[in-house]
């Protein structure tokens, strides 16, 4: 089985709202939530899509939904961990709890704050995660990457080998949570994402072509492009 998995556990720090997670602000008439919900919705594929929410959040989080998006039974709303990768980790024990974890079960997960994700995408993430068992969706770094361990240069990597990740991130679900349960608190300390997962345990992770304008609504500069790129598709 397929399921979509996601990640609505962000909060407006960085937009400047304090008191509403990012995920909850309105374009075009509803939540951003809404429209990243609204793009797994009509793949069949989905077994279920599951919406990982903050505990404080989770009622809101189903209010929002039914009001915006309609009640339907392959929405469900959960609470998610402290940090990304232990509120993935929920929505695999939620699976294995309520239909049974096996070698062929695949989790697409995917940041709530990115509405604009394609068909394509999503498609090529579960064909991908079916056949490799883990995938990323990056688009080529088209500035030059520079490193730094303080306020000098220490190297500048070849740019042709070097990639933005984005989501969704794709993959088999027990290869997943079983490689997580194998590291250990240090691993752990230093993970930035779930494919980190499984590439510190040397394991195969494949790559996804995504696309410039699947971006993350992250700052109020965002929002700003969101408005444009949703009016495109509307008109469209």
């Amino acid at each position: 089985m397929i399921f979509a998995v996601i990640l609505a556990g962000g909060t407006g720090s960085r937009m400047g709202v304090s008191d509403t997670p990012k995920q909850f602000l309105e374009i075009k008439g509803k939540p951003i939530l809404n429209h990243t919900i609204e793009k797994f919705l009509p793949n069949p594929r989905f077994e279920k899509i599951i919406v990982l929410s903050p505990k404080k959040w989770v009622h809101h989080t189903k209010e929002i939904i039914k009001k915006y998006t309609g009640t339907t039974d392959r929405i469900t709303v959960i609470e998610g961990g402290a940090t990304r990768n232990e509120t993935i980790m929920n929505a695999i024990a939620y699976i294995d709890r309520e239909y049974t974890l096996d070698d062929d079960t695949i989790i697409v997960t995917h940041d709530s704050v990115r509405p604009f994700l394609t068909h394509r995408i999503i498609e090529e993430n579960i064909e991908a995660a079916i056949r490799d068992g883990a995938c990323d969706t990056v688009i080529p770094a088209t500035d030059t990457i520079v490193e730094s361990e303080g306020v000098v240069i220490t190297a500048i990597p070849d740019r042709r080998r070097m990639y933005q990740g984005q989501t969704p991130q794709s993959f088999k679900a027990k290869l997943l949570h079983e490689t997580y349960m194998s590291l250990s608190d240090d691993e752990k300390e230093i993970l930035t994402d779930a494919a980190k997962i499984l590439v510190l345990k040397g394991k195969k992770v494949s790559l996804v072509r995504g696309e410039t304008f699947n971006i993350k609504i992250t700052y109020p500069y965002d929002l700003k492009i969101a408005r444009s790129l949703l009016e495109e598709e509307i008109n469209d």
